[in-house]
């Protein structure tokens, strides 16, 4: 198969997977891939994933790209509450939560983690559009929540405080009712306390 050819029928995809290929050219070869990595053609995310090395990268296509390489999923934590301004930390990886296992990926467009949670803890995330991509992203509410819960060594009022919480963008965006909402869901009685010293500081 000519790459061509190939790019013609797949450019529209952001991201293509071995079995999206197979399932229109189910007897292809499977070197072509290794052959157009090696011309920088394409770019392997993970095993069975790939991309378009000519593709513009921004951070939606990094929060998609997330999604899809590891499902079920959503960006959660340092990622989704820097992205709502939150938290002034950018990080250098792209966090996630899920209900697998915890897992960590690095490829040519940078380090994608994963968090295990529940099941029970797996919602609150939106469905976010951005040109033709649909990102599964935390909402600011449950951000805090898979934040706070996951970091065990948050234990403080201190503790909170050296999060560096935006208290403008906290107190005009998060709304408490949904917050306590989830809080009650998640039933854990160690997020329900964090959650109490968090609407404390913000006199919330």
């Amino acid at each position: 198969m000519r790459f061509q050819d190939f790019k013609k029928e797949f450019n529209n995809y952001p991201l293509f997977s071995v079995r999206e290929v197979e399932k229109l050219y189910p007897n292809w070869n499977k070197m072509n891939l290794r052959n157009w990595q090696k011309k920088n053609y394409i770019l392997k995310l993970r095993n069975n994933w790939y991309t378009f090395t000519d593709r513009e990268i921004n951070e939606y296509f990094l929060f998609y790209a997330a999604n899809r390489i590891y499902s079920p999923s959503y960006i959660s934590l340092e990622s989704a509450l820097n992205y709502y301004g939150l938290i002034p930390e950018v990080s250098f990886s792209i966090s996630s939560v899920t209900t697998l296992k915890t897992e960590r990926f690095s490829n040519g467009l940078g380090n994608f983690m994963y968090s295990n949670i529940k099941k029970g803890f797996y919602f609150g995330y939106e469905l976010v559009e951005h040109n033709d991509l649909t990102i599964r992203i935390a909402s600011r509410e449950k951000a805090l929540l898979d934040y706070l819960y996951l970091r065990k060594d948050i234990k403080n009022a201190d503790d909170i405080i050296s999060l560096r919480i935006n208290s403008l963008i906290f107190t005009e965006t998060i709304d408490v009712k949904k917050l306590l909402d989830y809080t009650g869901l998640c039933n854990s009685k160690v997020l329900t306390k964090k959650v109490k010293l968090l609407l404390d500081i913000f006199n919330a």
